[in-house]
């Protein structure tokens, strides 16, 4: 089978690539790109072991032809932090015990940062619970998850009002 030119911007990394065309995101990112923190799970789209954000958007990235997604920016559970210093979401999983063998824990991170970013994680555990019933955790560790995106979507919305804070106050300074 002819390979196909591809370009993908990884966790701000842009990669050319030739690939078949049979090759799905997930493969590449972990066989080819080398970030194995994307798990593996039951490869049919069932479990969302594999979800990463393409173009802000959750998906199973077992599910998707990475030609599909030529020209795309991916960000993998790899590209969320800052340095040493965690995403609050990764904070707030190891806070509240949001993981126990850790397999889902990639998944389950990128999910909520996709649920909180399309603004449907709300303060209601229900409607958190029913935002990532795509991801699964075979340890039951549900209640942690739950808390978890609470408080970490608590810390994301208090980081952004200091940012936007700060922004107001420079300008202000500028100005006068």
């Amino acid at each position: 089978m002819t390979s196909l030119p591809i370009s993908l911007t990884v966790n701000g990394h842009r990669h050319e690539l030739k690939v078949d065309p049979r090759v799905t995101l997930l493969d590449l990112l972990r066989e080819r790109l080398e970030f194995t923190g994307t798990k593996k799970g039951c490869d049919r789209g069932q479990c969302g072991a594999c979800t990463v954000l393409v173009d802000g958007k959750r998906i199973n990235s077992c599910l998707a032809l990475a030609v599909s997604h030529d020209g795309a920016e991916v960000l993998t559970i790899e590209g969320i932090a800052h340095g040493e210093e965690l995403h609050p979401v990764q904070a707030a999983f190891i806070a509240h015990d949001g993981f126990q063998c850790g397999f889902c824990t990639p998944g389950q991170i990128m999910s909520t940062l996709g649920l909180i970013a399309e603004g449907q994680a709300g303060d209601d555990p229900e409607r958190i619970r029913e935002g990532l019933s795509g991801n699964i955790c075979r340890c039951a560790a549900y209640g942690g998850i739950v808390e978890a995106v609470l408080e970490a979507q608590k810390n994301m919305e208090a980081q952004k009002n200091m940012a936007d804070t700060a922004t107001t106050e420079a300008r202000r300074r500028t100005a006068a």
